[in-house]
């Protein structure tokens, strides 16, 4: 099993750069390839504005990574709902990265079984895990139920009222309990997500809303083909 950690603004591709170069080229090529590389002036190099409506304006021509496309989304929306803190947008931006590949969405619960992307499974396999997986699990618990629920709302409410199924607020209550659970184990602390857990876990329903309006406004992503409970 592997741990999300926020590594979008750690891992620049040669098109990433030629992109902030070509955008803010104004500053200068040298002087601004200099500064990426500054952990302070490069987080205030990815809140510039020219970054973000250059992603807007030329989505389809874009040749940058996905890791840096989503954190500028990413970023821009949580500023706008009152999330400053980058290590927060940073690591969401890595679990729509990740999660963007459908088989992303998959666990795997113990070393016999398949991997499955039902809630349901996860929690069952919690009753008999041990303690290091059942971190891994509580980990992609939450950050699957943000997933599904920052980016595919409407989807979650269609089947809420046509088949009955769970609605948003069971979503909600998955990830602040599977966050804050795994925010406390020594794991958390280990990978350095501890702090960035226990946020989510606190401002979950913040986070999905403000995911929702980047899903409204901003990005494209197809439904997955079923969403598990």
């Amino acid at each position: 099993m592997q741990v999300i950690r926020p590594n979008c603004r750690a891992q620049f591709s040669a098109e990433d750069i030629d992109f902030i170069v070509e955008t803010l080229g104004k500053k200068g090529r040298d002087c601004l390839i200099d500064l990426l590389k500054d952990e302070k002036s490069r987080d205030l190099i990815l809140d510039d504005e020219s970054l973000f409506r250059a992603v807007l304006e030329h989505p389809e021509c874009l040749r940058i990574s996905m890791h840096l496309y989503f954190y500028i989304l990413v970023r821009n929306v949580f500023r706008g709902s009152g999330l400053e803190e980058r290590e927060v947008a940073d690591y969401v931006a890595e679990v729509l990265a990740e999660f963007s590949q459908t088989h992303r969405s998959r666990v795997r619960v113990n070393r016999e079984g398949q991997p499955t992307d039902y809630f349901v499974d996860m929690l069952a396999a919690l009753q008999t895990a041990d303690d290091i997986t059942s971190f891994f699990i509580r980990a992609h618990m939450g950050n699957y139920s943000l997933f599904l629920s920052g980016v595919f709302p409407d989807c979650i409410r269609m089947r809420s009222e046509r088949r009955g199924a769970p609605d948003i607020r069971y979503y909600e209550e998955i990830g602040r309990s599977s966050f804050r659970a795994a925010s406390d184990h020594r794991l958390a602390y280990k990978y350095d997500v501890a702090e960035i857990f226990s946020t989510l876990s606190e401002r979950f329903q913040t986070t999905r809303r403000a995911l929702n309006d980047l899903g409204e406004r901003l990005i494209s992503l197809d439904p997955p083909t079923k969403i598990g409970i």
